[in-house]
């Protein structure tokens, strides 16, 4: 499985309008109250549920999972660096949310059907599981053209999985969540540099310098997108 260490750090997913954003979303799609027992599958740092930590002033702390150890995750929760298999196939707990934002394309087709098994048996009756991709037709992050051409290729990958999922015998809804981005052109070319999306990950450093420049000829001081997720909702009845 990939890893990479910057998606949520100093971007604009870690903004406070970001998080409320989503956790306004979040809220829409499942009723939560301070007893509600959470986990996330590719936390990062974990400041999205962090957040709704203190919102819902949950008793149960919520559970994060990656295996990236960032020594700065939220300390609103409880940060596990461990491989999502390994915790759900030990795992005694139930859950009423169970959230895989935009990490579930880092796992092979056979691991991802052992995740959302062992995350369905996690779940309380009722509880959800949440699973955010990237939106495959509609998307608008500001690429270069090396980037766009390798991001057009993962995307085959990731309607595959959305495929696998939408089969899966499962009570499930589809719905979008979409946030208006703006940016300053400086903070997203540090953002490419630092490797902020797994598309990223295995360019070399002259390939990255290559995209920064062609970003920086692109654009204009500030940058505006739309950054668009699908979510696919699968409850437990």
């Amino acid at each position: 499985m990939l890893s990479f260490k910057n998606w949520d750090n100093k971007t604009w997913i870690s903004s406070t309008k970001y998080i409320q954003s989503f956790n306004n979303f979040l809220l829409k799609q499942k009723k939560l109250a301070k007893h509600s027992k959470i986990l996330d599958i590719g936390c990062g740092r974990g400041k999205i549920m962090g957040s709704l930590s203190s919102k819902l002033k949950l008793i149960n702390k919520p559970i994060g999972l990656d295996i990236e150890n960032h020594k700065d995750f939220d300390k609103r929760i409880t940060f596990k660096k461990t491989n999502a298999i390994k915790y759900l196939k030990d795992n005694k707990k139930k859950f009423d949310l169970i959230l895989i934002k935009q990490t579930i394309h880092l796992f092979n087709l056979k691991d991802i059907k052992k995740i959302l098994s062992y995350s369905y048996a996690s779940l309380e009756v009722g509880g959800i599981i949440l699973i955010l991709t990237l939106d495959t037709k509609n998307n608008e992050i500001p690429t270069f053209s090396l980037m766009k051409k390798k991001l057009n290729q993962s995307f085959k990958r990731d309607i595959l999985i959305w495929k696998k999922l939408l089969q899966l015998n499962i009570e499930k809804n589809i719905t979008k969540f979409n946030f208006k981005v703006n940016i300053k052109k400086n903070i997203y070319l540090k953002m490419i540099k630092q490797r902020y999306i797994s598309t990223l990950l295995k360019f070399s450093s002259l390939q990255i310098s290559n995209g920064i420049n062609e970003i920086n000829l692109k654009y204009k001081k500030n940058i505006s997108f739309n950054d668009k997720l699908k979510c696919i909702i699968f409850t437990k009845f």
